[in-house]
């Protein structure tokens, strides 16, 4: 029996699309993945190499042979995505092009020099060491100063983040498209930055040359107190140095390393501490800046703590630890304190902090601090949602700093803090109330009779109206109503307080939580289509104010909306479309927090 030869069947019209999806997938996802160029060029290899056999080898096969060319197609492309992952590289001290080296500096254990940004207007110095690694026996004790170092530091790359549990670089760039709406293609991020328990490091900003006496602001990233690093381009220093200041920020231990409080290691610190091991990081890092800003053109005596979210909360109880005390005048605090009393978020008391460490043995089966210190950093890393929280362990904070407001005791001389229209943005995203399930979710988060008010100061009858009251709920209870506390007990203490409400909205984050960052540092994006001329000017109002305050602890000057000094809670500085006096959201919801939580102005 005679049979007839296959008819040669090139790639049509269908297998063309699915080809071309293909492709489209794998670029994009080793565009989203960081990967290395080897990647590309692989995946480009391996594309024409299909469309070679599949056009001239299998061209007269059967379709069973095509489909299994395509399914080892994907199974080619999908291992080129896995062996080209990025490499681990620090981060540059100045992205892309740098200015070359600057000159040496000196500093109280030895030499730096860092690297000028492109234009020669700021010098940068990064990964600098102030305090020695908190590894082995230093794991879980306060910290020590760095060691001096032989020769020239050269200071052009960040160090490695804090110990933290890390997302895949395809994770964080959706979130930046998703959460952000701010993605940029680049050839100069094809790698994912270190992580090490080796952290305590600190970064400068400083205009260019020879300048003396300037304002300082040194900052403390927010992330929870379990994630976060100094390098993130919303805050930082370049901004601030090229309007003539000099702007400090750190790494500090976070979650279990920096958090976790046990009584063996109360017992075994000569201070009976334990438990705020990243407050002490931060109160060297003070240290550090009082003994050697100076050589870096900055005044030792003039110095502003700042801290955003998390780093707020830190810089809040700073305000009342008597080792912080000397080693700033004023403060500028973003969006959380830890001031009310009962904090909402980043504090505990020591015996929750105690509870979680046993918790914590027997989840690796130790019984000792000996053996804790055993486990690998990278083991541990995952217990950093069990310790993220400041604790009253008696020598760091001896109190609440409720208690130490309500007595009078305080570091700071001047207060410039607020928060933003919607802070809750996103910590509900997944979790937004409907009208079906708002008042359940009112009614869970406040006990009777209190829901019961909240529910008459918040109705919902559509599902739009309850999700906008569920976000203002949980904005002014975690966010604003601490900075409410704040406020009355700084008035009541004679420290002049400006309080800020941000509103302005844009094509980014808009007034979500951390929203105000890129504004306050003057970090703006020249060439960014989701900010316009209206949010570039009022970054350059919101900024001058930020250099006046740090200046003189006033941030009024020539041609600025006035600001005035809080002299009776409830008035705020709107900073938005509009900027000037306005009233405060959430003045009745404060009404019923002040009875739930006991407040005593």
């Amino acid at each position: 029996m005679k049979t007839e030869p296959l008819q040669a069947k090139p790639m049509g019209i269908g297998g063309l699309i699915v080809f071309v999806l293909a492709a489209l997938v794998i670029f994009a996802l080793l565009e989203l993945g960081k990967n290395t160029l080897l990647g590309w060029g692989l995946a480009i290899l391996a594309l024409a190499g299909y469309v070679f056999l599949r056009n001239r080898v299998l061209v007269s096969s059967g379709g069973f042979l095509r489909f299994l060319a395509f399914v080892g197609l994907i199974a080619i492309l999908a291992g080129i995505f896995f062996v080209s992952a990025p490499p681990v590289k620090r981060v540059p001290a100045v992205q892309g092009e740098n200015g070359g080296v600057t000159g040496i500096i000196h500093t109280e254990k030895g030499d730096v020099q860092g690297v000028y940004t492109a234009d020669k207007k700021v010098e940068v110095y990064t990964g600098i060491p102030y305090a020695k690694p908190p590894v082995g026996d230093l794991r879980w004790k306060e910290p020590v100063p760095a060691d001096p170092w032989e020769g020239v530091l050269l200071a052009d790359h960040f160090a490695p983040m804090s110990m933290q549990t890390t997302n895949s670089p395809l994770y964080s760039s959706l979130a930046q498209i998703i959460g952000y709406h701010d993605y940029q293609i680049s050839l100069d991020d094809n790698y994912v930055a270190p992580v090490s328990e080796d952290s305590l490091y600190l970064n400068i900003w400083k205009p260019a040359g020879d300048v003396k006496n300037l304002p300082v602001l040194v900052y403390v990233h927010g992330g929870s107190l379990q994630t976060g690093q100094p390098w993130y381009a919303d805050y930082s220093g370049e901004g601030l140095a090229r309007d003539g200041m000099v702007v400090v920020n750190m790494h500090y231990r976070l979650g279990i390393f920096g958090f976790f409080a046990d009584e063996e290691l109360a017992a075994e610190s000569e201070n009976h501490t334990t438990g705020n091991y990243g407050l002490l990081d931060q109160i060297l890092a003070l240290t550090w800046v009082r003994d050697n800003i100076a050589a870096f053109g900055g005044d030792p005596d003039n110095v502003t703590l700042a801290g955003e979210s998390a780093g707020s909360a830190c810089v809040s109880a700073l305000c009342t630890s008597p080792l912080a005390r000397g080693l700033f005048r004023r403060v500028l605090m973003e969006s959380s304190t830890v001031s009310s009393p009962e904090p909402a978020h980043s504090f505990r008391s020591l015996e929750d902090a105690f509870a979680a460490a046993e918790r914590t043995k027997a989840a690796f089966g130790a019984t000792t601090i000996a053996d804790l210190r055993a486990i690998p950093a990278e083991d541990l890393a995952d217990e950093l949602s069990r310790h993220h929280h400041i604790t009253v362990d008696g020598y760091v904070l001896p109190e609440l700093p409720y208690e130490s407001y309500a007595k009078g005791i305080h570091n700071e001389e001047a207060q410039l803090q607020g928060f933003n229209r919607e802070e809750s943005g996103p910590f509900i995203l997944f979790g937004q109330a409907s009208l079906s399930t708002y008042e359940d979710m009112v009614r869970g988060a406040f006990e009777a009779p209190y829901a019961d008010r909240v529910l008459a100061l918040f109705p919902a009858t559509t599902d739009e109206e309850a999700r906008q009251s569920w976000a203002d709920i949980y904005t002014a209870v975690l966010f604003s109503y601490g900075h409410y506390c704040l406020e009355r007990q700084a008035i009541a203490n004679n420290i002049p307080v400006y309080p800020y409400f941000f509103t302005k909205e844009n094509g980014r984050l808009g007034s979500w939580h951390s929203g105000e960052e890129v504004y306050f540092y003057h970090n703006i994006p020249e060439n960014s289509k989701l900010y316009t001329d209206a949010d570039r000017a009022l970054s350059d109002t919101i900024a001058a104010y930020v250099k006046n305050y740090c200046t003189t602890g006033n941030p009024n000057g020539e041609g600025l909306p006035a600001w005035e000094p809080s002299l009776a809670p409830g008035t705020v500085q709107e900073l938005g479309e509009r900027v000037g006096k306005t009233t405060a959201p959430f003045l009745e919801l404060y009404e019923v927090l002040d009875e739930m939580y006991g407040f005593e102005g």
